[in-house]
């Protein structure tokens, strides 16, 4: 099992890097899923993901997410074969989590897709409080 911290780490660049885990076989955890960011304005960012959860119906979908896991979840899902029966398989050994919970706290952690940034960016947790999540 690999347990991947998203601390810092670039949202698409963690996300195609944890489907490639994925699709070889080995089991993901994703943890402090609130603190991953998404480069770009915020104020843009948070209008597309808006614009994304108001397409379709409360009943029919696309069902787009408002926790930061989910978020998270449904990015990594984006990047995989998710209607495959392969890729449906890989998808459920993942696993994300908001915060470090206690059963991870002295596991060995690994940083995925971490880089200084020097363009704007949003966290995942600020952009969740924007779509409407409360903690």
């Amino acid at each position: 099992m690999i347990i991947i911290d998203a601390r810092g780490a670039v949202l698409g660049r963690m996300a195609s890097e944890t489907a490639k885990l994925l699709k070889s076989g080995e089991e993901v955890v994703i943890v402090n899923a609130e603190h991953a960011i998404v480069t770009g304005s915020p104020k843009q960012i948070v209008g597309k993901y808006l614009k994304r959860r108001r397409i379709g119906s409360p009943q029919h979908g696309p069902f787009f997410p408002k926790r930061p896991d989910l978020i998270v979840r449904r990015t990594v899902r984006g990047m995989m074969e998710y209607k495959k029966p392969s890729g449906r398989n890989a998808y459920k050994r993942l696993r994300v989590h908001i915060g470090l919970p206690d059963e991870f706290s002295g596991s060995e952690t690994k940083s995925v897709a971490v880089k200084d940034i020097k363009t704007d960016y949003i966290k995942v947790g600020e952009l969740a409080k924007a779509l409407g999540w409360h903690e």
